[in-house]
C-alpha cells in the first residue's frame, strides 16, 4: 500500500441529504411511504431519522473535528413550502442559520434542492408527472436563492434523477410506488426541464445581487457497465443501459438536448447548463445477456465472482471512479465534484481502504489532467437509507437511533488525517490500514 498527496485545491467534505437526517416533518412523500408497513426493511419511518434539526450546533461540531472543508447539504421542499405558493420565513431562517455556523466555521456549503422527497400537495398531484411541475420547482427554487443566495454560491438541483425515477415509476420500491415506463419517460422528460430551469434561475437571482461566482450542477448516479464475457448481446445490453440510465439525463441536463426513447431536439433552447458536473459513484454491474428477462430490459445483473463487496451485496470497484470521471470529463471539460461516494460497512471493517482506494484514483486523475475539484463522503453519519431503514450504515459517525448517541469511528478519524495531511502518510496506514484492509 503506497502513500500519496493530494491537490492543495481538492476540497474533502461530507455529504447528507434533508430526508434522511432531520426528523420532525411528516408533510412529504417519503415520511408517508415509510410509515406504511413493508415499505422500509426494519419497519421505520423518517419521523425521527437523526433529529438534525434540532442537532445541528452538535453535528456541526462534529465536522470541525473531522476537519471536514465543505459540506453538501439538503433543503427539504415541504418545510419551505408546506402549501402550494405558501412560504415558510421560519424554515429559510432555520436553514440561513445552519449556512451562516457552517461559513463562520470555514465550510464551504453545497446546497441540493431535490433529493427524492417531495412535499405531499405535489405527490399528489402528480409528482414528476404533472406538467406543471417545472414553474412549480422554479417557483421553489427562486425563494430558496432568494433567501439564501446570499450565503450559497455552489447548488445542485436534483439529486440522482435515473434513480428516483427507476425505483419510484418503474420498480415501485419507492414513492409514488409507480410501475410504467411511459411515467418514467415523462418524468425524466420534466426533470431535465426542471434542472434547467432552475439553472437559469440561479444564476439570475444570483447576478441580480451582485454576485457572480455561481455554480449549479446536478448530481448524477454512474455506475459502470461491464459485459460479462464481452460477447456482442452482452455489449448492447450494456450500451442500452448506458442510454437509458446515463445518457438520456446527463445530455438532457447538460446540454438541453434530448436523446431518444425522450425525444428529440433541444424543447428549452441550446445552451450549456452546468457549471460542474457531479458524479455519484458507488459500485458497478457485471452484466449478462438474458432473454427471459424481459422485465429487466435482457439484461441480468451480477458481482463479479471473488469481488470484495460491501454490506449491501455492492461490488466495491474503485478503478470505477477513474473510468466515469476521465469519460465525462473529457466529453465536457467542466470541473468535476465526486458529490457523494461510500459505502455501508456496519462493523466499519473496510471503509477506510474504499476511502484509500477512491482517494487514490482521484490523485490518479488529477495526475492525468482530469480536473476534480470536491469530493464529499456519503455520509457523515448514519441515517435513514430509503427502503433500507436505519439497516445501511454508510457513516464516518455511528448513530445509536435509539439514544442519538454519536460515536466517530475509525474510518472517520482516518478521514479527518486526510484531510489534515493532504494525503495519505506511511503512518497512517500503519494505524488505520494495516489491519483493516479486508473487502
Amino acid at each position: 500500500m503506497e502513500t500519496f498527496r493530494l491537490p492543495d485545491d481538492l476540497l474533502l467534505g461530507v455529504a447528507t441529504s434533508a430526508t434522511q437526517i432531520e426528523g420532525g416533518e411528516t408533510n412529504h412523500s417519503w415520511y408517508r411511504w415509510s410509515s406504511q408497513a413493508g415499505r422500509t426493511k426494519d419497519g421505520k419511518d423518517t419521523s425521527v431519522a437523526n433529529d438534525h434539526w434540532h442537532r445541528v450546533d452538535q453535528d456541526l461540531e462534529l465536522m470541525r473535528r473531522l476537519n471536514v472543508q465543505t459540506y453538501r447539504l439538503g433543503l427539504e421542499w415541504s418545510r419551505l413550502e408546506p402549501r402550494p405558493g405558501e412560504f415558510s420565513l421560519e424554515a429559510a431562517r432555520h436553514y440561513r442559520d445552519e449556512i451562516s455556523q457552517l461559513r463562520e466555521a470555514g465550510l464551504t456549503p453545497l446546497v441540493t434542492l431535490h433529493h427524492f422527497s417531495n412535499p405531499l400537495w405535489l405527490e399528489d398531484d402528480g409528482g414528476w408527472t404533472n406538467p406543471q411541475v417545472v414553474g412549480l420547482f422554479e417557483r421553489y427554487t427562486d425563494f430558496c436563492v432568494r433567501q439564501l443566495g446570499d450565503l450559497v454560491s455552489d447548488w445542485v438541483t436534483i439529486n440522482e434523477p435515473n434513480v428516483y425515477l427507476t425505483f419510484g415509476y418503474t420498480r415501485g420500491i419507492w414513492p409514488p410506488g409507480r410501475n410504467d415506463l411511459r411515467a418514467f419517460g415523462k418524468g425524466a422528460r420534466l426533470m431535465i426541464a426542471a434542472h434547467i430551469a432552475a439553472y437559469r434561475t440561479i444564476h439570475r437571482r444570483r447576478r441580480e445581487m451582485g454576485l457572480g461566482d455561481t455554480k449549479v450542477g446536478l448530481a448524477h448516479h454512474l455506475r459502470v457497465f461491464t459485459p460479462k464475457h464481452g460477447r456482442l448481446l452482452e455489449k448492447m445490453v450494456c450500451r442500452m443501459y448506458e442510454r437509458l440510465f446515463h445518457d438520456m439525463f446527463i445530455v438532457g441536463a447538460a446540454e438541453g438536448r434530448l436523446l431518444p426513447p425522450l425525444g428529440l431536439g433541444r424543447p428549452r433552447g441550446r445552451g450549456d447548463y452546468q457549471d460542474f458536473f457531479g458524479v455519484n459513484y458507488y459500485s458497478r454491474d457485471i452484466i449478462s445477456f438474458s432473454p427471459a428477462r424481459y422485465g429487466e430490459m435482457f439484461g441480468r445483473f451480477e458481482v463479479k465472482a471473488g469481488a470484495p463487496v460491501n454490506d449491501l451485496g455492492w461490488e466495491i470497484y474503485p478503478e470505477g471512479l477513474y473510468t466515469l470521471c476521465a469519460r465525462y470529463y473529457k466529453r465536457y471539460g467542466q470541473p468535476i465534484y465526486i458529490t457523494e461516494n461510500g459505502t455501508p460497512d456496519a462493523r466499519d471493517a473496510f471503509r477506510a481502504k474504499y476511502i484509500y482506494d477512491h482517494l487514490r484514483q482521484i490523485k490518479l486523475l488529477r495526475d492525468d489532467g482530469v480536473d476534480v475539484r470536491r469530493y464529499y463522503h456519503w455520509t457523515l453519519m448514519d441515517n435513514f437509507e430509503w427502503a433500507e431503514g436505519y439497516t445501511a450504515r454508510f457513516g464516518l459517525i455511528e448513530v445509536d437511533f435509539d439514544t442519538q448517541a454519536r460515536t466517530i469511528r475509525p474510518s472517520g478519524w482516518f478521514f479527518r488525517d486526510v484531510i489534515r495531511e493532504r494525503g495519505v502518510t506511511p503512518a497512517m496506514i500503519d494505524q488505520y490500514l494495516s489491519i483493516r484492509s479486508g473487502g
